[in-house]
């Protein structure tokens, strides 16, 4: 095989984008989602900034949200099992267009609420995590099962994108014509998301669903931690965003550090930069079978990154780790997700969501915390290089007391077989005459 060839097969698989056209709206409606929705992000703190002056309040508008991401996700995944997740994605996410615009009046008033923005931003936590499971339950409805992998490559692309450009596009606004107009992107953004859920076609649940209760979501919960496999994916993402995130230093490590405070965007920017490389050359990603180890090196390949980026001699070098760091979480997110995704029984899929969704938010809520208190008690170099050295333990640790995850396979494993033969069954039927 030439060099050439070798690169084409590493070239992001476009099959599911090809072959599904209600993979192509809910790719579409995602990434136009998150660019909006990365629009507004930069727009919310600014403004409490401006108004207040205090970084402590700023802080707390995720203090706001913790609350609503938790029962809400939760809930959502649960309601997820139960109603039209179609129609659960459009309702959420007019929901999330009404509260952005309320933002957004408020914005162009002279004197702008504080409590009022403090209240949305609690609302929209509530709309956006009870949405979320929804989307995630229903994208591998829309592929086969052959191609989950390659679609949540294609998947975490349009996010990426959305978390590069909308930053971007968010500070040209507010710099240019206020705050107040990042909000009316994001409604838009929101709109047009809905229309694109509407033209997909229906996916009526297979067999009998759960109405969501407190007992349907503690039956998700024993499902997630009495898999092995399952649990290990959880607990190394975990390990690595609340051991080594380092975003909350980037600001003291530009400016205390390397005395470079201009190049403050490029560390905040490396990372997804290193995840978007990574996904335009995922084309390997569907060769792999042995998922649980591939989490695994990727993860400690993290954790390595984020250690050396914190003893880097330059801010330039400090880039180049976080980028690498960048590719191999999102290496270790597209394998996550495709275990969860080809693993997981249809009837469960929504409250699992709702449970990964916690898992991979609440990490780097504790994460900022725990890399603040260091900085402040030692250094932020060691801080950053002392989280990722934890990572790599503990992901390794992980690793070692879960072999039920680290010999994962995805052609011999028993829910994966069951999952398969579940979707074959069904597509049967499907094409069976009436």
């Amino acid at each position: 095989m030439t060099w050439r060839d070798r690169l084409r097969a590493m070239r992001m698989d476009l099959t599911p984008v090809r072959e599904s056209r209600d993979f192509r709206l809910l790719l579409s409606a995602g990434t136009i989602y998150y660019l909006g929705a990365m629009v507004a992000y930069v727009a919310v703190p600014f403004q409490v900034y401006d108004l207040t002056g205090s970084n402590f309040q700023v802080g707390a508008i995720g203090l706001v949200e913790l609350v609503p991401l938790v029962v809400f996700g939760l809930y959502g995944g649960a309601l997820a099992d139960h109603v039209d997740r179609r129609r659960l994605l459009v309702v959420t996410g007019l929901a999330q267009a009404a509260v952005v615009a309320v933002l957004a009046v408020n914005s162009f008033r002279d004197e702008p609420s504080l409590v009022l923005i403090y209240v949305m931003a609690g609302l929209y936590a509530a709309t956006s995590s009870m949405q979320r499971p929804s989307r995630e339950a229903l994208e591998p409805r829309t592929v086969r099962h052959d191609q989950i992998a390659a679609a949540n490559a294609l998947s975490s692309f349009g996010m990426q994108v959305g978390v590069l450009v909308g930053p971007a596009v968010g500070g040209l606004l507010i710099a240019s014509v206020g705050t107040a107009w990042c909000y009316v992107v994001d409604v838009v953004a929101l709109a047009l998301a809905c229309l694109l859920f509407v033209a997909m076609r229906p996916y009526p649940h297979r067999g009998e669903t759960t109405p969501p209760s407190l007992r349907g979501i503690v039956e998700g919960m024993r499902y997630a931690v009495g898999r092995r496999d399952l649990l290990g994916t959880y607990v190394v993402d975990l390990a690595a965003m609340f051991l080594a995130i380092p975003v909350v230093l980037f600001p003291a490590l530009a400016e205390d550090v390397f005395t470079a405070p201009h190049l403050l965007g490029l560390l905040y920017t490396a990372e997804t930069i290193g995840a978007i490389a990574a996904t335009v050359f995922s084309g390997w990603i569907s060769r792999v079978h042995h998922h649980g180890r591939a989490i695994v090196i990727a993860a400690a390949t993290y954790g390595a990154c984020i250690a050396l980026a914190g003893l880097a001699p330059s801010i330039w070098v400090v880039a180049l780790f976080l980028a690498l760091a960048g590719a191999a979480d999102m290496v270790s997110a597209t394998f996550r997700s495709t275990v969860w995704n080809q693993t997981i029984p249809e009837h469960m899929r929504g409250r699992l969501a709702g449970i990964e969704m916690l898992s991979y938010s609440l990490g780097p809520l504790g994460g900022q915390v725990r890399a603040g208190f260091v900085a402040d008690a030692w250094s932020v170099r060691g801080s950053i290089a002392s989280g990722g050295a934890a990572c790599v333990v503990g992901v390794l640790l992980t690793a070692a007391a879960l072999r039920d995850f680290w010999s994962y396979d995805d052609r011999t494993d028993e829910h994966a077989a069951a999952e398969r033969a579940a979707r074959a069954a069904a597509a049967s039927e499907q094409r069976a005459p009436i």
